[in-house]
């Protein structure tokens, strides 16, 4: 089952000239292949120093060895040789390689030839991986690596490597033997040009014990996917965003250079290595992927900046939002709900768990939220019902959800939420990641993290959630109406006369209506409110507002007691 490819909206904005905004085409189709062995899903589309990871520790799985399958044998490959007494290659080699390659200048990687880079996405899936050349297939290992093919928006060709289990490192060489090809012309044009790899998907049992699903992919830039258990591809993640949503553009970094440990036949993790590469900054990276009921990557990073960069994004999530439960579905199209994210969750410093629902606007719209400390982010899939999406081939609700906690202090610094208008579900236009506060803005970035994906959500936090955000025409001209539902804590027993108490906020217009009741169907809590607002202008269903009104609301059990009962719901509206 094959999917479009899914491009992040480059988009142009009179008010602020020209308005280059997340835009990898090579972001989206990373797993659309579907092969005869393993199926693929639908749709793929793609300062201060925070923390520490670079530790020189071994992690499971980074000491490996040659493959001895065709792919890559002792016999067919060269090693790089290590003295007797030299440490097996780690972390710290990735770190010094990014290190020096960040006092020289930016190479680009060598240009594809022209009849690969011509090949549109329906002509790039027919070149598949051959399944029985799976790396260490034959071995029964618990993990197995598969291999993209250079080509249409993959025009770059990366160096994958394997670590043996004395350390030695293994290049894997290209050939047109693993692949199969729509025919004997493309297949001879490959074969005397210079033609690679453009990235690789890891293979583990997390469903069925006999079959090894796959689990996580590397490709297109620097962007990388993953999925739980009984979950499906939906949004990615990727290595770092530079100048995401500046008039300059954004420039989109790249893992030229993979390492990845051979794990052993007990192993129930696998580590990659990822070099990062653009004519800005140089990277090290380190990946622990755990796959299981949810999927845990550990991350560590270290960033060196070959010039000045005015916005670093780390950990940067992208996904889809074309329309949900606020838009009351979409004339023509019989799905109610469209999305493979439908919030951003934020835990703060100061406890607060902060839920901002998503949406499809008219205008481009940059959301900042600063905080002294940063304790988790995610952009979460919420709702888990079939009959919110009724599509059958897409499987909206099993789409993971993706949460990322620091692992030690990132410091100060601020969450940017970055939401593109389109007119289509097949562009990924979420942008979410974190803005760390650079006193030295040269010096290096480094850090560390773990990366949750999978159906886990309702797992973060004791307080009641927010379920549903509905936006509706209110009462008269210019008001318009919000119902938001909250689900799940101690909501859930409480009866409807347990005294609880709304607290809600608009920034930008006046509240002149609310109302909180107990919901008999669901257990939880229905909050109603209107809002008025000057329209500028004549009455729609939605009434023509400025961009600026932003809504916030919490559930408490009396309006002067700190703790909440609920995350705090936080929205912003208009044209």
């Amino acid at each position: 089952m094959g999917a479009l490819p899914r491009p992040v909206l480059n988009l142009k904005s009179a008010a602020c000239r020209q308005l280059f905004l997340v835009g990898l085409l090579a972001l989206m189709v990373a797993t659309a292949l579907s092969m005869p062995a393993q199926a693929a899903p639908r749709k793929a589309p793609a300062s201060a120093s925070p923390g520490s990871g670079a530790s020189d520790d071994r992690a499971p799985g980074e000491a490996a060895s040659a493959d001895a399958l065709p792919i890559a044998s002792a016999d067919s490959v060269s090693r790089d040789v290590l003295p007797p007494a030299a440490r097996p290659f780690g972390f710290e080699d990735v770190v010094g390689k990014a290190r020096a390659m960040a006092e020289t200048e930016y190479v680009p990687p060598a240009a594809l030839p022209a009849s690969l880079r011509s090949l549109n996405y329906d002509q790039w899936r027919t070149v598949r991986f051959k399944p029985e050349r799976s790396l260490w297939r034959f071995e029964k290992l618990p993990f197995e690596l598969q291999f993209f093919h250079s080509g249409f928006y993959y025009d770059r060709n990366v160096e994958i490597n394997i670590i043996e289990e004395d350390g030695h490192v293994v290049p894997v060489p290209f050939s047109t033997d693993l692949f199969q090809y729509p025919n004997d012309d493309l297949r001879s044009q490959v074969a005397s040009s210079n033609v690679g790899f453009a990235g690789f998907r890891v293979h583990y049992a997390i469903n069925d014990p006999g079959y090894k699903d796959e689990v996580a992919v590397f490709l297109g830039a620097s962007y990388f996917r993953a999925v739980g258990k009984d979950t499906k591809y939906g949004l990615s993640a990727r290595g770092l965003a530079l100048d995401t949503a500046l008039p300059s553009g954004e420039e989109f970094p790249w893992f030229r250079e993979f390492w990845v440990g051979k794990p052993s036949g007990d192993d129930a993790s696998i580590t990659v290595y990822a070099l990062l590469d653009s004519p800005s900054c140089t990277g090290a990276y380190r990946f622990v992927i755990s796959p299981g009921p949810e999927t845990v990557m550990r991350e560590g990073f270290q960033v060196f900046l070959r010039k000045g960069v005015e916005k670093v994004g780390i950990a940067p999530l992208t996904s889809m939002y074309f329309y949900g439960a606020p838009e009351n579905g979409r004339l023509g199209d019989y799905r109610p709900e469209v999305h493979d994210s439908d919030g951003l969750l934020i835990h703060r410093d100061d406890d607060l768990w902060q839920w901002r629902a998503l949406r499809n606007g008219e205008r481009l719209n940059t959301t900042r939220i600063s905080m002294e400390r940063l304790l988790g982010f995610g952009l979460l899939q919420r709702n888990r019902n079939f009959d919110r999406y009724q599509d059958l081939e897409a499987d909206y609700e099993k789409r993971p959800s993706l949460w990322v906690e620091p692992e030690g202090d990132w410091g100060t610094g601020r969450i940017e939420l970055i939401e593109i208008p389109t007119d289509s579900e097949y562009n990924d236009n979420i942008v979410a990641f974190w803005v760390p506060n650079r006193e030295k803005p040269d010096s290096p970035i480094k850090g560390a993290c773990r990366l949750r994906w999978g159906e886990w959500e309702k797992r973060l936090h004791p307080l009641g959630r927010v379920v549903g955000t509905r936006q509706a025409r209110g009462d008269r001209k210019n008001w318009v109406r919000f119902l938001v539902d909250f689900e799940g804590g101690e909501l859930d027993a409480l009866p409807k006369d347990s005294g609880i108490t709304s607290i809600v906020e608009a920034e930008g217009a006046k509240l002149v209506q609310k109302h909180l009741e107990k919901n008999p169907h669901t257990g939880g809590w229905r909050l109603s409110f209107q809002v008025e607002a000057d329209a500028g202008g004549g009455f729609s269903v939605f009434p023509a507002i400025p961009p600026a009104v932003r809504l916030s609301a919490v559930l408490k059990k009396g309006e002067n007691l700190p703790n909440p009962l609920t995350e705090t719901w936080t929205y912003v509206f208009g044209r």
